[in-house]
């Protein structure tokens, strides 16, 4: 199963929300076969972001930026969501 659908959604939410100068966002859910049924549509996801808006931010206070545009998405279409802020 892919999350194609998913990972655009929060790639959007976070241009919406963080008008990110460098944003990629990655399906991990692969590798995490058997971690979950695989007729789920929960999916492991990774974004790398960074925005101006971190710049005078802590790194927890840049994660919830990030958790405050997707955070709804949980637990129905993302299960885990790694967040790599770079400034």
């Amino acid at each position: 199963m892919t999350h194609a659908n998913t990972l655009q959604e929060i790639k959007n939410r976070l241009i919406a929300a963080l008008q990110p100068s460098f944003l990629e966002v990655l399906d991990d859910s692969a590798a995490h076969k058997g971690h979950l049924p695989s007729e789920s549509e929960q999916g492991h996801f990774t974004v790398m972001i960074s925005s101006a808006h971190f710049v005078t931010l802590s790194l927890v206070e840049c994660h919830k930026l990030v958790y405050q545009a997707v955070g709804d998405l949980f637990p129905n279409k993302i299960h885990a969501l790694k967040i790599k802020i770079q400034k």
